[in-house]
């Protein structure tokens, strides 16, 4: 029964923090019985134990329970296998998805090598755009993965095409995540390259895209600033924020705090 696999799906997370917890008298069950129905279940026939699984794999990468052999070994090919060309299109947009969240909490080198070749793949994928509006949408977490040299060479003429793309809401899912993406790239690439692509969705034909590109403005143009100087940092969440200075810090005044938050992600935007 499909709820009795959902339901398993939703305990595995606190039985693997239970055996890391005792793992001198369990060494290796998670690795051999628990790890195994996670990976097969993301393959379900059933969409909601499919849900659950990807769930319960967030949980516990973010937990920091999969061993990287597994990460490399198991759950990767699983998913460069359901994000194939010739994937079935439901598991296709869930593997897409899932890789997305994830290459935050992976290491550079296993995004860059495992799973950044298939998300540029995905980029260009013309028959869903369901696909392109994902890796969109999560462009600058994926920027943010791999660093400077990998985005310039590699994500920043993907980011040129979707940032073109036919369908409007690829487009604004760009002006959504500029700030990100740009503050991933070298001076000279943010100078050079994305200030023009930023003006051109700031004058797009659509005025969803304009109303998303003004509002990355004010972020984006932070980004040209010196950090030491202007004390604009990016928090570990994607947020941009400033550093008091130390005369506001060591003031005793009752003035109120100039420190402010620009969220980046489209949801607060």
């Amino acid at each position: 029964e499909p709820t009795v696999r959902t339901e398993l799906m939703e305990q595995i997370p606190p039985i693997a923090i239970f055996l890391q917890e005792s793992r001198p008298k369990f060494p290796t069950a998670f690795f051999e019985y628990l790890m195994p129905i996670v990976v097969r279940y993301l393959t379900d026939v059933n969409n909601q134990v499919r849900k659950a699984g990807q769930e319960a794999l967030l949980i516990l990468l973010e937990q920091d329970l999969v061993a990287q052999s597994d990460i490399e070994n198991k759950v990767c090919p699983i998913l460069l296998d359901l994000s194939a060309p010739d994937s079935d299109d439901e598991y296709k947009v869930e593997a897409v998805n899932i890789i997305c969240k994830m290459a935050s909490m992976l290491s550079r080198t296993t995004v860059e090598h495992m799973l950044l070749p298939r998300f540029c793949e995905l980029c260009s994928d013309g028959k869903l755009f369901q696909v392109r509006k994902i890796c969109a949408a999560n462009f600058g977490d994926i920027c943010n993965a791999v660093g400077q040299e990998a985005t310039e060479r590699l994500l920043i003429p993907k980011f040129f095409e979707l940032c073109s793309d036919s369908v409007w809401g690829m487009r604004k899912a760009c002006a959504e995540c500029f700030m990100a993406v740009s503050y991933t790239t070298s001076p000279e690439v943010r100078r050079s390259k994305l200030s023009p692509l930023f003006i051109s969705l700031i004058s797009d034909t659509c005025r969803w895209v304009r109303q998303a590109a003004f509002q990355s403005l004010g972020p984006f143009i932070s980004t040209f600033a010196n950090p030491s100087s202007a004390g604009l940092y990016i928090r570990e969440d994607g947020t941009l924020s400033i550093r008091p200075s130390a005369q506001d810090v060591n003031s005793n005044s009752c003035q109120p705090s100039n420190n402010i938050t620009v969220m980046s992600s489209s949801a607060n935007a």
